[in-house]
């Protein structure tokens, strides 16, 4: 069954208020934005607070005007102010030349994933390895930016898949079901990616949120 236009508008916008903490950044976000936003779904957008920004900014990336690993400064959400910043790291040519290397062989799988993040350049950047290299290479080398973004997808993919499964496991605590709720979107965004399961287990996810929404009478009795 096809989501509503608002449904998805509403998708789109909370992705893009959270976009400084979205792993691969407007490189992940971008190419979504333009794939979903139909045109009734630009018609719900604009109705939406700050929504008219992320029309404006969907209307340039399918232009041509802004490239998909960018936004307009003007169009940040937040004017801003939580935006990414760069980093200030060199890394050899050496090293540049591994991690181009490492960039196009890469498969969009766990396994890629883990070849990737054993390399040694890659491990020099510790935990936050993607939001840094991402950031590195949007100064140094912007025409690797379409295939980081594969891997930033990718990582993001199977990070939400697994944190779902944990989640569908285990009992959680009412702080972790309101975490889950914020981070919807992003669940909404990944896990259909993984077929039949991530549909399946994107309903048991939307479960947990309603039995808490709509608990049991027979409790109150």
């Amino acid at each position: 069954m096809k989501p509503k236009a608002s449904t998805v508008a509403q998708k789109l916008l909370n992705l893009y208020r959270q976009a400084h903490v979205i792993i691969g950044g407007w490189g992940a976000l971008n190419p979504i934005f333009v794939d979903e936003a139909t045109p009734d779904v630009i018609d719900a957008l604009v109705e939406l607070p700050t929504g008219k920004m992320l029309a404006k900014h969907i209307d340039n990336l399918k232009s041509g005007k802004t490239p998909m690993n960018s936004i307009e400064r003007d169009l940040l959400p937040y004017g801003g102010m939580m935006a990414e910043t760069a980093i200030d790291t060199n890394i050899s040519q050496s090293d540049w030349d591994t991690l181009e290397s490492a960039i196009a062989d890469f498969t969009p799988d766990q396994d890629g994933l883990d070849k990737l993040e054993r390399i040694p350049v890659v491990q020099s950047f510790g935990s936050e390895w993607l939001q840094k290299i991402h950031s590195l290479i949007s100064v140094e080398h912007p025409e690797l930016l379409s295939k980081w973004a594969t891997v930033s997808q990718t990582y993001n993919a199977y990070m939400r898949w697994n944190e779902a499964n944990d989640l569908v496991s285990n009992i959680i605590s009412d702080r972790a079901r309101a975490q889950l709720q914020a981070d919807m979107p992003e669940y909404e965004t990944y896990l259909p990616m993984f077929g039949e399961p991530g549909i399946k287990l994107l309903e048991k996810l939307r479960l947990s949120i309603s039995s808490v929404n709509h608990p049991n009478t027979a409790d109150n009795d």
